[in-house]
């Protein structure tokens, strides 16, 4: 099973943590990127899988329901931040984070759609720094974006969650959860415990979200106030609404090539 090594997934996680449910799980740590790969490959049977991914997958995968990483306005961890207005990016380089997948492709849907730009684009690893010497603006995602949003300096920092919200009115599904069709197939009974584990987790840490963040705040770059701010502006939920937004978003991907169309009753839940 996979486990993102970033902040905005650890109340999905920290109810397994706290319990010690699933101990008979390989719990596969590594970056989003990473992940996806190895969930499509087949050497993850379960794990969180970028909304892109999914949608170029999905006749391999079903999603585990209520289950996902977005937001319904400010994501704080998923930014373009930039040294010049977005409107200013025609034909300008922006450096996408490695680590995206998600978040770069709205950011490029955002920058040609709303702004009307037509950067050129380029991969790079999530070091602002470095980026910001070759590009104009950087697309981040994860701690690195957050940390961005809390000390900006100079840099004009756009939130993708909070601009998707103002686009669309929907909320934006970031990352979901998902089992492999095969292995739901042979384990049915195995994968609804762990689903409902993970569920039981989250709302666990919802009620706790406090204590939560005063523990991550031990181990990380931010104090325990940021982190709890931060937590609650994500929603870990997958709704009608959000699935209205994974929606739209498939549709805008699927019209630029990005990704296959969805069926036309939508995603494929494990039930």
């Amino acid at each position: 099973m996979g486990h993102i090594q970033f902040l905005n997934c650890l109340p999905i996680y920290w109810g397994l943590m706290r319990s010690g449910a699933l101990l008979d799980v390989d719990l596969y740590k590594d970056t989003p990127d990473r992940l996806n790969a190895a969930l499509v490959a087949g050497d993850l049977d379960i794990g969180p899988i970028s909304l892109v991914e999914y949608l170029r997958h999905a006749d391999e995968l079903l999603l585990l329901p209520d289950l996902a990483v977005g937001s319904d306005g400010p994501v704080q961890s998923v930014v373009i931040a930039s040294t010049r207005p977005l409107h200013e990016l025609d034909g300008r380089p922006v450096a996408l984070g490695s680590t995206s997948r998600t978040g770069a492709l709205l950011a490029r849907m955002l920058l040609a759609d709303r702004f009307g730009v037509r950067p050129t684009y380029f991969s790079s690893p999530p070091d602002l720094g470095r980026m910001l010497q070759e590009a104009d603006a950087a697309v981040l995602i994860g701690d690195v974006a957050l940390r961005t949003v809390i000390s900006p300096g100079n840099l004009l920092v756009t939130d993708l969650g909070q601009a998707w919200r103002e686009w669309t009115g929907l909320p934006m599904v970031f990352a979901a959860w998902a089992v492999r069709r095969d292995f739901a197939l042979a384990h049915p009974g195995l994968t609804k415990d762990v689903h409902e584990a993970f569920i039981r987790s989250r709302e666990l840490c919802l009620d706790e979200l406090d204590d939560a963040a005063t523990a991550a705040a031990r181990w990380e770059p931010f104090d325990a106030p940021t982190l709890a701010t931060y937590f609650r502006v994500l929603d870990f939920s997958l709704g009608e609404r959000q699935v209205a937004g994974l929606r739209e978003f498939a549709r805008r991907a699927a019209d630029r090539g990005e990704a296959p169309a969805l069926p036309a009753d939508g995603p494929v839940f494990f039930a």
